[in-house]
């Protein structure tokens, strides 16, 4: 079968030449519609921001990744795990960052955070059976004993210079770190929040409720930083959403 399907196309590629085309073979991928990779994120270049919360940083993935797109923001950073903050401030050892010992919620005071043994999963909510069933490798692990602030109390710890992104990923706990920050949060010019379409966390809020939220503080959703997919059955389970304040 593969003699008579080269044949054909040696075949169709003389006529095609005699004709003046050329005949090439197509790979999905080969093209792409819309902006190249480098002009993706000329949207938020171009909105100016000038100061970024890191919330729920781990050990500076986002940081760092920020740092390249805004190379002169300041940035500061918020991670409760000891060892994955340790991690955090040796990896952003770099000018116009800070970071702090502690989680963000709508009350002061300490509180216990289910530690998995892969910390990016780590919550203050019990992990749930979806999540435990589609990332097996992110069950077990510890309770550890954790600082807990609001971010509108210790807001006169950090300067402000407008405009200003706030990245809230924290498991589940989003609507707390909302609650205790409204204050700071509704001035900000835009927001990355972790959303969840399936309860991966025992309690936890899902988009619409996290996004009936920011659209009450004046935010419009403008798509997906990024998502996380089931590896089961390929399905959304999580969307970092964009949202920016509108008029602003």
């Amino acid at each position: 079968m593969s003699w008579m399907i080269k044949t054909a196309t040696k075949a169709t590629k003389t006529l095609l030449h005699a004709a003046g085309f050329e005949l090439t073979r197509f790979h999905p991928g080969d093209y792409e519609f819309g902006p190249t990779r480098e002009a993706r994120l000329n949207w938020l270049k171009n909105l100016n921001i000038r100061t970024v919360l890191d919330i729920g940083a781990n050990t500076g993935q986002f940081a760092a990744y920020i740092r390249t797109i805004l190379p002169e923001a300041m940035i500061y950073a918020f991670e409760p795990l000891k060892d994955c903050y340790q991690q955090l401030v040796e990896r952003m050892n770099v000018p116009n960052f800070k970071a702090f010992n502690f989680a963000l919620g709508s009350e002061f005071g300490e509180i216990e955070i289910h530690r998995s043994k892969y910390s990016p999963s780590s919550s203050i909510l019990p992990m749930g059976k979806l999540h435990k069933e589609a990332f097996p490798f992110t069950s077990g692990g510890v309770v550890e004993r954790i600082a807990v602030k609001r971010l509108d109390d210790i807001a006169g710890n950090l300067k402000f210079v407008e405009n200003v992104l706030i990245k809230i990923d924290v498991q589940g706990f989003e609507d707390k770190v909302i609650a205790g920050g409204r204050n700071i949060i509704q001035k900000a010019k835009v927001l990355i929040v972790e959303t969840s379409f399936k309860s991966l966390f025992e309690g936890q809020p899902l988009f619409d409720e996290i996004y009936d939220i920011v659209r009450g503080m004046g935010f419009e959703h403008h798509g997906n930083w990024t998502q996380l997919l089931n590896p089961v059955d390929g399905s959304v389970l999580q969307a970092d959403g964009i949202f920016i304040k509108a008029n602003k």
